[in-house]
């Protein structure tokens, strides 16, 4: 399920309407005081699963608070506002609303799980949260790095793709370097990772144990 999650800034809330249900608003939802903070894949049916998602576990690459009432959850099938009880569909500008500078567009790809395009604060904490420990680069030879956790399999953590000769164990993403700092993926980029990771791979326990060396960058 494809989704994007937009939740009221503070900072731009004019009309004090966080948190605060649609009988409680004076006017509609003003899709200008809203920030973008999630964007991908999750593995949810319906918006109660995405609810009870954001609640719970949450998602490495959210940037808000868990999920609460004036929250917006943008679907293929429309805009729905958190409301006091479930769910209502409502008009939402999406233009209108805001992100962070400086996001790096990624290519994230989680285990048993199609890839998908993301974006992830450019700062150390954002970065580690979405591999779910330390990071460890493995550079591509052609502008990206791929990105993983550093002790993925010594804790256990499922095998998700293979590279080369060396298997690649929990969460990962893909990013643009320029020698001196990350950037963004370019739309050709993105289209290659995409193509590369788009099947998942079933790796057994056995396989990700035996390859405890470093990993290869070719394939």
């Amino acid at each position: 399920m494809r989704i994007k999650i937009y939740q009221i800034n503070f900072d731009r809330d004019t009309a004090r309407a966080k948190f605060m249900g649609l009988s409680q608003l004076k006017d509609d939802v003003d899709s200008s005081s809203y920030d973008e903070v999630f964007s991908g894949d999750v593995d949810c049916g319906n918006l109660e699963d995405v609810f009870a998602r954001f609640n719970t576990e949450g998602h490495p690459l959210h940037r808000g608070h868990s999920l609460s009432v004036s929250d917006v959850v943008l679907t293929e099938n429309g805009a729905f506002f958190c409301d006091t009880i479930g769910f209502k569909e409502i008009d939402f500008d999406e233009s209108k609303t805001h992100k962070p500078d400086g996001l790096l567009k990624i290519v994230y790809v989680e285990t048993n799980r199609p890839p998908f395009v993301s974006e992830v604060s450019n700062d150390l904490k954002s970065l580690q949260r979405a591999v779910d420990g330390h990071i460890a680069p493995v550079y591509l030879g052609d502008g990206t790095i791929l990105m993983c956790n550093d002790e993925a399999k010594l804790i256990g953590m499922d095998g998700n793709r293979r590279l080369g000769d060396s298997t690649i164990a929990g969460p990962f993403f893909i990013v643009g370097e320029d020698g001196e700092d990350f950037r963004s993926l370019t739309d050709d980029e993105i289209q290659r990772y995409m193509k590369r990771f788009a099947e998942p791979e079933q790796i057994s326990q056995q396989e990700v144990e035996g390859d405890m060396g470093f990993i290869s960058c070719t394939y």
